[in-house]
């Protein structure tokens, strides 16, 4: 990935480690496009693309302090987006292979293990299961979400900023979800076979 640094990019640098908002927009602005492209041809999603690009921001502006020692800017954003998304691509695929071992360990349980959700398991049980195979960081976002804090208040507890709050609450609905999609169909499989 060739990005052309920008002509005042040590000025901009200076300024976003003095906490000016209007050149990290610039910033943004210049380089969100090239990245989402490169992004775009390991992942082919656009959403995914999004969230990389915000979660990059996001960490270059809470290390601003730091921007004026680099050597090479653009060199560290590289960097940064080939990270992020190998960690998207690696999160992606433990995903899929814990859904899948998820299957797998379902449909092969004998008779007397098998999952009846109407009588072994509650709603709650199984979205309690869902919370728990969640990074400690998801989990963190919706137990405080569940103690009524807002977006703000999480963020300071947390020490993040409120956009990665706002991340980890969509990744955590998203992958809570899906496991109770993946549980109730084949909860429903199991109890049609039995039938």
């Amino acid at each position: 990935m060739a990005i052309k640094p920008l002509d005042n990019e040590k000025e901009l640098l200076q300024k976003i480690a003095g906490g000016d908002d209007r050149a990290f927009a610039e910033l943004f602005r210049a380089y969100q496009e090239p990245l989402a492209k490169y992004i775009f041809t390991l992942l082919e999603s656009v959403q995914m693309c999004e969230e990389i690009v915000l979660d990059i921001f996001v960490k270059i502006w809470e290390n601003r302090e730091t921007l004026p020692h680099l050597d090479k800017f653009t060199s560290y954003l590289f960097i940064l987006t080939r990270n992020y998304t190998l960690n998207c691509i690696r999160k992606i695929v433990a995903d899929r292979k814990q859904s899948q071992l998820y299957t797998d360990d379902v449909q092969y349980r004998n008779d007397d293990q098998e999952l009846d959700i109407n009588n072994s398991e509650t709603y709650q049980d199984v979205l309690q299961r869902a919370v728990s195979q969640l990074p400690a960081s998801q989990q963190k976002v919706l137990y405080y979400r569940q103690q009524g804090l807002k977006t703000r208040e999480i963020a300071e507890h947390m020490g993040i900023s409120t956009d990665s709050v706002k991340k980890y609450q969509q990744w955590a609905a998203r992958s809570v979800a899906e496991f109770l999609k993946i549980h109730a169909a084949l909860s429903i499989l199991l109890f049609s076979i039995r039938n």
